[in-house]
């Protein structure tokens, strides 16, 4: 058992180093203070607010909470609560300069490290969660610890979601690495067949309050495409006159459509009768055969419509991912119970953009479905709730003050979420006007309609 701990404990520190130094490369590493301290769209915060955000979080979470330290820096807790400063307004509060964000997030992680040093992550009998959510602590199995790299990792996305929206010369580095062997599926589709399987989860020592309690969900079949929908076939639903036909589109839908006077994904253009887009400071030609990324739940649904087809559930795109026909099993990742690595997988900003449809087989769930980790995230039909039986673990503001009609679930993460971020039960949320992260969708169908 100790050694076990160790060997987390070691984890944990890897992790934590890992996050941070990715952190500073896209904040005090890649940009001056007059970048880091502007408000780049007002749907996002300064970079700064951002920067040391996850360090007064970090605090209040592994110093005060689970170590019992007393506050470093309590004077700045109002102006990095994510509640009570909409984003918009965060420009104008006297956030700490870049470096002295810089700084404090180092002192912070010195008293950080020194507390995981002496920290008992062992687990209660029962193991963790076994019971229900609150049979949870916050050090058991090193769960605030995963927690805040988690969030650190969510904002470091969030982060490059500013990037793009930002104007003027890139800033990041543009690296493409080896995709491996294209191997595109036969099958456009595949049958998932109806039946029981787990949904959620009961044991991820990673996995937050609203991916708990586990529970059965039987569902009748259905098919799910085998890769998201790409930029060529989007371009075919522009060019049939997508968002011009109101019967494609929802009600709310149309109306969010007409009053922006949208006419494709964010950022692209019609240049001399080609797509273009700006991506992180470059112009570039829309590459045909990358997923579709930056459209809003409003578009995916009408694509969808509009392909005879519809969004799926997230307990379809759950099952399609996780579910093993051959042993009833649900496993934490499609392609089994093993950590991401570059060939199952795009993720963790390994390169700016989604890799090719088709790419990564040996990511594959086990119906053959492609893609469902990394490249982007998916929209679902479904509206963010709970599961039966759940409670707010640690806190309410992470999940349940977010339930309600407001808000559609996403699924599976995108090139820019980071491997410890995204799992098979993960769920992100968001409105469904929401553009400017790396959504993108692919479509299911009823079964009994053939």
């Amino acid at each position: 058992m100790i050694h076990e701990q160790e060997r987390l404990k070691e984890r944990i520190a890897v992790e934590l180093d890992r996050v941070r130094r990715r952190s500073n490369g896209l904040t005090v590493e890649a940009l001056d203070e007059h970048e880091l301290l502007a408000q780049h769209s007002p749907l996002m915060s300064p970079l700064v607010w951002d920067l040391a955000h996850v360090g007064n979080y970090e605090e209040q979470w592994l110093l005060r909470a689970a170590g019992g330290r007393e506050a470093l820096r309590p004077d700045i807790d109002g102006l990095y609560d994510a509640f009570e400063n909409p984003r918009a307004d965060r420009v104008t509060l006297p956030l700490l300069r870049p470096q002295e964000a810089r700084e404090y997030n180092e002192r912070v992680r010195r008293e950080v490290l020194d507390t995981l040093e002496g920290a008992d992550l062992s687990v209660r009998p029962g193991a963790p969660g076994r019971a229900g959510h609150s049979e949870r602590s916050l050090l058991e199995a090193g769960f605030v610890f995963h927690m805040v790299i988690q969030h650190e990792h969510m904002h470091d996305e969030t982060m490059l979601a500013t990037h793009q929206l930002r104007r003027g010369a890139p800033a990041l580095l543009e690296e493409t690495p080896s995709l491996g062997p294209m191997d595109p599926p036969e099958a456009h589709e595949v049958l998932v067949p109806a039946g029981p399987f787990t949904l959620g989860t009961d044991d991820d020592p990673w996995s937050y309050d609203n991916e708990r309690p586990a529970y059965v969900v039987d569902l009748p079949a259905y098919w799910i495409d085998t890769t998201p929908v790409s930029n060529a076939a989007y371009q075919e639903f522009i060019a049939d006159g997508g968002y011009r036909r109101s019967e494609l589109w929802s009600r709310a839908g149309w109306e969010w459509r007409s009053a922006r006077e949208a006419v494709a994904p964010a950022f692209w253009s019609l240049e001399e009768g080609r797509w273009t887009r700006r991506r992180f400071g470059r112009r570039e030609d829309v590459p045909p055969n990358e997923p579709v990324q930056h459209v809003s739940f409003h578009e995916a649904e009408a694509y969808a419509h509009w392909a005879g087809k519809r969004l799926p559930t997230e307990a379809e795109w759950e099952k399609a991912a996780r579910y093993d026909p051959a042993t009833g099993r649900s496993h934490r990742f499609p392609w089994g119970d093993a950590e991401p690595e570059p060939r199952h997988a795009n993720l963790g900003q390994r390169r700016l953009a989604p890799s090719p449809v088709g790419a990564h087989p040996d990511g594959a769930s086990p119906l053959g479905v492609r893609q469902l980790i990394g490249d982007v995230w998916e929209w679902t039909s479904t509206t963010f709730h709970g599961y039966p039986g759940f409670r707010a673990f640690p806190y309410r503001e992470y999940s349940e003050v977010f339930f309600g009609d407001g808000y559609k679930v996403l699924r599976g993460g995108s090139w820019a979420t980071h491997p410890t971020a995204v799992r098979s039960t993960f769920r992100n949320w968001d409105h469904p006007i929401r553009r400017q992260i790396f959504s993108g969708l692919r479509c299911a169908r009823d079964a009994d309609r053939d």
